[in-house]
């Protein structure tokens, strides 16, 4: 039994095709209150959960000649134990050590032959702790299904009181490439009349298809204008195949009432403080910040409610400049926030999704003929990826352990040295930066800077003391905590008058 991917689930493997530095593997790491459990016990509870994800048995195939999407097949070979490994974390097991060997994990690539994901057992972290990576190939799943993950192998209580499910699997036959091309020439021929349908449908509605017609053109305005080069900076360039990575953690609570404070969205709080750490960086590398030096690829998620753990990618995008050139961290926040507003109501997100919607009712030779085409030429549009994931608000738990903190990884092409993925879990909101091994040694200044921005926006957003009572009414005067990002900003560039 076979199903095709989307194309872009199948621009995801094309772009690791072309670009051999490149492992588009998606990854969450989960550090857990020990002890360890042994490596029996933990095969034999992802063993009874595989029926819940259909995919960890299914491996990608490759139609010949790119006459059809890539398909989902039965793994007839499939070995649990080639999935599960585990590895001791060097002495002392502290968060350096772990971040180091997340970047030899992630820096290698999955298996083509093998289903696209993988487990990582880590020994041996300092305070009675150990770690489980999940690493699945970005053709898999997006952030969103990523995390719907962690509810088929993780428990919501440590009594684990969920009767696993009957396992009936039993593998179809691989199907032949002989077998993969004649179906696929068998959709070619009838794409036509697939494509004659669809047009009966919009025809049938003629007002609903004009809307989506004309919002798409709008969309397509302001995301042809940000396909513009970003400023020349150290950021971009070419890139090796080894990764470095570091994690940041901030209290979830600081980040939401600092956007309640400033009457922004978490995601404007978050870019934000990342735009602040980008920007200290340039200035340690002696460049001027300039304002569209650093323009980011924004997932935009647009799968429908309900879809959560279906296997795909359900993504859109924003192109968004980073205000690197803003000293004053309120004044980036407001600015973060205009753009944002900005770019969503230019349709950016809505253009792009109707590309991908049209792309899977095309014949796949020419789509994939314009994918591999553009990963071979190189960009210098976008010089990072920022992806903010919320993920369970409850604690998880495997096999009696409760899971302590997720860091996430979110990897890098294309010329991009740096990436930040935020994901939040219970209390705290995590940020894992990527970055190139050699032109992007600066992963871990980038993560010490975002936790001292979102200290700054606090600071900056925090209300001012209250006054002692008086004993006699005080005169009527005004407020020096007026609302708002502009009476914010004000008051933050008297506490620092200096540049960051």
């Amino acid at each position: 039994m076979s199903d095709h991917m989307s194309p872009l689930d199948a621009a995801f493997l094309t772009l690791e095709d072309e670009q051999p530095e490149a492992s588009l593997a998606i990854a969450s790491v989960a550090v857990l209150e020990g002890p360890a459990p042994r490596q029996e016990e933990i095969l034999r509870t992802i063993r009874a959960r595989l029926p819940l994800v259909e995919r960890y048995r299914q491996k990608a195939r490759q139609v010949p000649f790119d006459l059809g999407p890539p398909v989902w097949v039965d793994d007839p070979c499939f070995d649990l134990r080639h999935h599960v490994r585990r590895v001791a974390l060097a002495p002392p097991g502290g968060d350096t050590e772990l971040d180091e060997l997340i970047a030899r994990i992630m820096s290698r690539r999955l298996d083509r032959t093998r289903p696209l994901w993988e487990y990582w057992v880590i020994d041996n972290l300092a305070a009675d702790r150990w770690a489980l990576v999940s690493k699945v190939h970005h053709c898999m799943v997006d952030g969103v299904s990523g995390t719907s993950l962690y509810y088929a192998i993780f428990d919501v209580s440590p009594e684990g009181t969920r009767d696993p499910p009957q396992d009936t699997w039993s593998p179809h036959a691989e199907p032949s490439a002989l077998q993969l091309s004649a179906d696929a020439l068998r959709d070619l021929l009838r794409n036509p009349v697939e494509q004659a349908r669809m047009a009966g449908r919009a025809l049938a509605a003629p007002r609903a298809t004009a809307r989506r017609v004309l919002d798409t053109v709008r969309g397509l305005v302001p995301l042809a204008g940000a396909l513009r080069p970003a400023a020349a900076s150290t950021l971009t360039g070419p890139i090796g195949e080894r990764r470095r990575y570091a994690a940041a953690r901030v209290p979830l609570a600081d980040v939401k009432q600092t956007a309640q404070r400033a009457g922004v969205t978490f995601n404007d709080v978050v870019l934000s403080a990342i735009s602040g750490a980008y920007r200290a960086v340039l200035r340690e590398r002696g460049e001027e910040p300039h304002p569209h030096a650093v323009r980011s690829l924004v997932p935009v998620s647009v799968r429908p409610p309900g879809q959560e753990s279906v296997c795909d990618n359900r993504i859109s995008l924003l192109l968004a400049h980073l205000p690197v050139h803003l000293a004053d961290p309120a004044g980036r926040l407001r600015a973060v926030h205009e753009h944002l507003s900005e770019l969503k109501a230019s349709g950016q997100a809505q253009a792009g999704e109707a590309i991908i919607r049209l792309a899977g009712h095309e014949p796949f030779p020419p789509v994939s003929a314009l994918m591999r085409l553009a990963a071979r030429v190189p960009q210098r549009q976008i010089v990072t990826v920022t992806t903010n994931v919320p993920g369970p608000r409850q604690p998880l738990y495997l096999l009696g352990r409760r899971t302590l903190e997720i860091l996430p990884y979110v990897p890098i092409a294309t010329r991009l040295r740096t990436g930040v993925s935020v994901f939040s879990y219970c209390d705290r909101v995590a940020f894992g930066v990527t970055g190139d091994h050699d032109s992007a040694p600066e992963v871990e200044r980038l993560a010490r800077g975002i936790e001292r921005e979102i200290e700054r926006l606090r600071a900056a957003f925090q209300p001012p003391a209250q006054a002692p009572r008086r004993a006699r009414p005080a005169q009527p005067s005004r407020s020096r905590a007026a609302a708002g990002p502009a009476a914010a900003a004000a008051r933050a560039k008297a506490a620092h008058p200096h540049p960051a």
